[in-house]
């Protein structure tokens, strides 16, 4: 798929999931580079970059997918004498992106699936990747257990969640967003996915988790969040943000309703921020560990070096930290 092509379908949430964006925008940029007729070095660095700003633009909140184009562009390095041999290296890299994105998101439901008890209800919020590893493999691990699912509106992301759950055997309860608290007094445990993580812990997540996390803690629920290590926002050490995406309104409202109510603005945050004192658990592929250890993640695992974090703003700005 071409670049623009996935760009768009990224925009439209026909590709979603803060994995799923990554290994696309990834898979993008090597067909880009496949393709390219460039002959000189300089003009075919450039064509990428320019590529990759394209990508970059769709969401300003997942972080996956700044951190996944640096990791995979940084193998343009200087000592490169051709185009030949940059695309080899670039493809290489994608190739090997994308292979260890797939490894990774296997190895957490692994970890995950363990902190998943016989007779435990667990509640999950949006279609995320990762957690529902942890759900389907301690289903494979033969435990049983029931999972509460929200519906996860606008978008109705809870539809694709209750399907997966349902063809694997899992029974499921399917919520309205606004019932979360109500059904807290019966869940055990929280599983999340995120899209971003800050140095100090805090989870950026799908609208509607930051409530969830907060009816958990009220209850002494635990909270296990499940993401991968390119989650993790390195520019937030220096107290940057990472914006949150509001969609349009029609995602809400239709336009024809809308444009009867001209003094009504309507507000669609994509995400909001769960604080780090409300999870108890962040299970990535290197391990499970408490929120208060992020800052290890990014400096030992995310390959950034302090020097780049003067560049272009690569996790927004505006923002909640």
């Amino acid at each position: 798929m071409t670049v623009t092509d996935t760009a768009e379908k990224i925009k439209k949430m026909e590709i979603r999931g803060a994995g799923r964006i990554a290994r696309a925008a990834v898979a993008a940029l090597k067909d880009r580079a496949e393709r390219s007729t460039a002959t000189d070095l300089r003009v075919f660095r450039e064509g990428m970059e320019q590529a990759a700003d394209i990508l970059l633009s769709t969401r300003p909140t997942a972080v996956s997918l700044p951190n996944a184009i640096h990791l995979v562009m940084g193998s343009l390095s200087d000592d490169i004498q051709s185009v030949t041999e940059a695309k080899v290296r670039f493809s290489a890299a994608c190739t090997r992106f994308i292979s260890i994105s797939g490894e990774a998101v296997d190895r957490i439901g692994r970890i995950g699936a363990r902190h998943i008890r016989d007779g435990d209800v667990v509640m999950t919020h949006c279609n995320s990747e990762t957690a529902l590893a942890c759900l389907l493999q301690a289903h494979r691990n033969g435990t049983r257990f029931e999972v509460v699912a929200t519906e996860v509106r606008p978008r109705n992301q809870g539809l694709l969640t209750i399907r997966t759950l349902n063809d694997a055997g899992i029974a499921t309860s399917f919520i309205v967003d606004s019932a979360a608290r109500y059904f807290m007094k019966e869940v055990d445990l929280v599983v999340v996915g995120a899209d971003a993580i800050t140095v100090n812990g805090a989870v950026i997540n799908k609208i509607g988790t930051s409530q969830i996390a907060l009816a958990a803690h009220e209850s002494r629920t635990p909270v296990m969040v499940a993401a991968e290590t390119y989650k993790f926002a390195p520019r937030t050490i220096l107290g940057e943000f990472i914006e949150i995406e509001e969609r349009e309104a029609a995602e809400v409202l239709p336009t024809v309703t809308a444009a009867a109510l001209p003094r009504v603005r309507v507000r669609n945050p994509a995400f909001d921020v769960t604080p780090a004192g409300y999870i108890d658990l962040i299970v990535t592929e290197q391990g499970a560990i408490p929120p208060q250890m992020a800052y290890l993640i990014i400096r030992d695992y995310l390959g950034w070096e302090i020097g780049e974090f003067t560049g272009a703003d690569l996790t927004g700005t505006g923002g909640v930290p």
